[in-house]
């Protein structure tokens, strides 16, 4: 299962508008906080910046989403970024553009444009990925359904992790949450019976 889609990476992009600098820079960040400690850190890097345009949306469900304008005309520069970031149904990020002034006024559709444009690259810079509730179960089995599980990991939707021999197998698979039945069905099936868990672990991927 989906639980949200955010930046595989920290990224940077870098482009000119009439001679106006702006370099975009966008990261993961699971709260306000880490956020607003993402935007101070960008704004104390570019101290000499015209203008450092932040925006951010937090919360699995987008519960939280927050811009500024950083003293561009208002709705030019930080709800384009903000509304870039929505549209590709984003969350858990953080976006800053940082212009250096060039000399040259770039008018109302030129700032939604370059502030829009230098944000989309860092995205692009960035990549998205889809984070998944993932189980990650470890039971002990006997030799005899050893082979039998490994023959099954192309077939089944888990991978075989770190496997320990002893008296018997100690085994750990791992897959997405929404198939946890189906897997317990599996190794009920060749064990005649749920084999003991020794832990289990639900994470997000």
């Amino acid at each position: 299962m989906i639980r949200y889609r955010t930046v595989k990476k920290e990224a940077a992009a870098e482009t000119e508008f009439q001679r106006s600098r702006f370099i975009g820079y966008i990261a993961h960040a699971a709260s306000r906080e880490a956020a607003e400690d993402y935007v101070r850190r960008i704004r104390t890097e570019h101290r000499q910046a015209t203008h450092c345009v932040p925006a951010y949306i937090v919360g699995e469900k987008m519960e939280l989403m927050w811009t500024s304008d950083d003293g561009e005309p208002q709705g030019t520069s930080g709800p384009p970024i903000l509304q870039m970031l929505e549209r590709e149904g984003l969350t858990n990020v953080v976006c800053v553009v940082v212009r250096y002034y060039g000399g040259t006024k770039l008018g109302t559709g030129g700032l939604v444009r370059a502030y829009t444009q230098t944000a989309k690259e860092a995205l692009e810079a960035a990549g998205i990925r889809e984070v998944r509730e993932r189980t990650i179960l470890t039971v002990h089995v006997p030799y005899a359904i050893l082979g039998k599980l490994q023959n099954l990991e192309g077939e089944q939707p888990f991978t075989i992790g770190e496997i320990v021999y002893g008296e018997d197998v100690k085994i750990t698979l791992q897959f997405e949450t929404r198939y946890l039945e189906r897997i317990e069905g599996v190794l009920s099936d060749l064990n005649n019976g749920m084999p003991r868990v020794l832990e289990r672990r639900d994470l997000l991927f």
